[in-house]
């Protein structure tokens, strides 16, 4: 079964955040942030249930390579991305999303 990805406006907007910033660091690597996180969520989309629960109903996926999280939960057969966040951050901020 794969789920359908559903990416809340919030996490939409910190992904271009995110990856504009990478971008504005080195060309291309905004791109390679963008593609880390299409990677994560393929894998995602298929066993949202193989990653830790890290509040309430609330998952986290960890991308590789950038020191982003994939906040997200399972509704029936949809995953939804509460928030992309930068592991330096203060997590109540995308707690509040719950």
């Amino acid at each position: 079964m794969s789920y359908r990805l559903i990416i809340r406006p919030e996490a939409d907007a910190e992904l271009y955040e995110a990856s504009h910033w990478y971008e504005e660091r080195r060309k291309g690597l905004g791109k390679e942030f963008l593609s880390a996180f299409a990677a994560a969520t393929s894998n995602l989309r298929r066993n949202p249930q193989l990653y830790p629960i890290v509040e309430g109903d609330a998952r986290r996926l960890l991308l590789r390579r950038f020191p982003y999280s994939v906040i997200y939960e399972i509704h029936g057969d949809e995953v939804v991305v509460l928030a992309c966040f930068h592991e330096s951050r203060d997590p109540q901020e995308w707690q509040r999303r719950l």
